[in-house]
């Protein structure tokens, strides 16, 4: 399948709570050419979107777990097809590539990629040379409905068939890190250092709608409606 084919064939859904992160997730996939729409309106998703027109759904960290168990059951019984993934953080770039990773996954991959968090080193053995990118990204403030990051680029070159170990510079965080590795058209996300347990906790336990009032164990402040269409600009 052609790289042509595969945006054409691949509809994205991102389910999140921070209006920035939702809109700038969309603008980076959509200039790729991926057909991608964002909402955080959690009650509204089956009557906003077609679950037949889905293939792959990416959950924000701060959609309830109850709302995620709803969505991926009525989804599923819809479309069996459809890929359901965790956002691992809430960075644009950082979805997006997640969301690369998962339509490369079927790609014929020529490379083993791995992290090494005891040497923070990212490990690849390449079968054929090969073009390979690695993009870090890390949170920068966790105050919420905005989060803000950075990002910095490891590695951006040429690297010949065989095995290299690449370290990741000093400036990237053991927490609230991530990383992207790119090997020709494939696509890896790692976790460098998971997120600290004061941003877990804000995670509400239940309810449905973004903008309502916060659960019991966590006081979200509201936030503003996103719900894109593709026929549209976000």
């Amino acid at each position: 399948m052609s790289a042509s084919q595969t945006k054409e064939t691949k509809r994205i859904l991102v389910v999140g709570r921070s209006p920035n992160v939702l809109i700038d997730t969309v603008e980076i996939l959509r200039g790729k050419g991926y057909s991608t729409d964002a909402t955080n309106q959690f009650d509204r998703v089956l009557d906003d979107y077609d679950a037949e027109d889905i293939d792959i759904l990416v959950f924000g960290g701060m959609v309830p777990a109850d709302t995620k168990q709803r969505l991926r059951q009525e989804i599923s019984e819809h479309n069996a097809h459809v890929t359901f993934v965790q956002g691992l953080a809430g960075i644009a770039g950082l979805i997006a590539s997640q969301v690369e990773g998962v339509i490369t996954a079927g790609e014929p991959d020529d490379s083993n990629v791995a992290y090494d968090a005891g040497q923070r080193s990212v490990h690849l053995a390449l079968h054929k040379a090969a073009r390979v990118t690695i993009e870090a990204w890390w949170a920068t403030s966790f105050t919420p409905p905005e989060p803000r990051s950075t990002s910095m680029q490891v590695l951006s070159a040429k690297l010949d068939e065989g095995f290299h170990s690449i370290a990741l510079p000093a400036e990237v965080p053991t927490v609230a890190s991530f990383l992207a590795v790119t090997v020709g058209s494939a696509v890896r996300a790692f976790t460098v250092g998971a997120m600290p347990q004061s941003v877990l906790s804000m995670i509400p336990t239940g309810g449905s709608s973004a903008s309502g009032p916060p659960s019991a164990s966590s006081q979200l402040p509201p936030v503003s409606e996103v719900s894109t269409r593709s026929s549209s600009a976000p």
